[in-house]
């Protein structure tokens, strides 16, 4: 299995390249393809759509989010008329990479958290879905969801608070 950082650095180094395209193969039956992106390519809909790494599709790999940042401006409307949410243990849960932030397993399933919830350290709060992978990320730290920063299917930068957590 590949690292993120290791697919990183291919694609830094595909995009420093003249190459349009390169694939890697690992041990096994591991290969990661990666293309420039050369212009719009149309999908038909009705047509399945098949990657070049099919392993890397079905991959769940768990990633632990970056380590929470204190709150140093003013948490959003909602979350400061929670009574017990001052801003001095207001910390945020960040994205560990740029991704497709999913607050549920599936999308017909509940989502893993909601405002009010109280989450344990390592208990998964989120997926974000970077290059076909979904990482799972874990909460760093015991306590309160005050506020969901982002919209379920949104894309997510690297360092990006997602939550906003009441430490207990």
């Amino acid at each position: 299995m590949y690292k993120v950082s290791e697919i990183k650095e291919l694609i830094r180094a595909l995009d420093r390249s003249n190459l349009s395209e390169v694939t890697v193969k690992g041990e096994g039956k591991e290969q990661i393809t990666l293309k420039k992106n050369s212009g719009v390519q149309l999908v038909d809909a009705a047509e399945p759509v098949t990657a070049s790494a099919p392993e890397a599709q079905s991959a769940a790999k768990t990633v632990t989010a970056a380590p929470p940042v204190k709150e140093e401006t003013p948490v959003k409307e909602e979350a400061s008329a929670t009574k017990d949410a001052s801003k001095e243990d207001v910390e945020h849960i960040l994205s560990p990479m740029v991704g497709t932030f999913y607050s549920s397993p599936s999308p017909d399933s509940k989502p893993y958290v909601e405002v009010g919830a109280e989450v344990k350290e390592g208990e998964v709060v989120c997926i974000v879905e970077a290059m076909k992978l979904m990482n799972e990320l874990e909460a760093e730290m015991n306590g309160k969801i005050v506020d969901i920063l982002v919209e379920n299917g949104e894309l997510v930068e690297y360092g990006q608070p997602l939550f906003a957590l009441q430490s207990k």
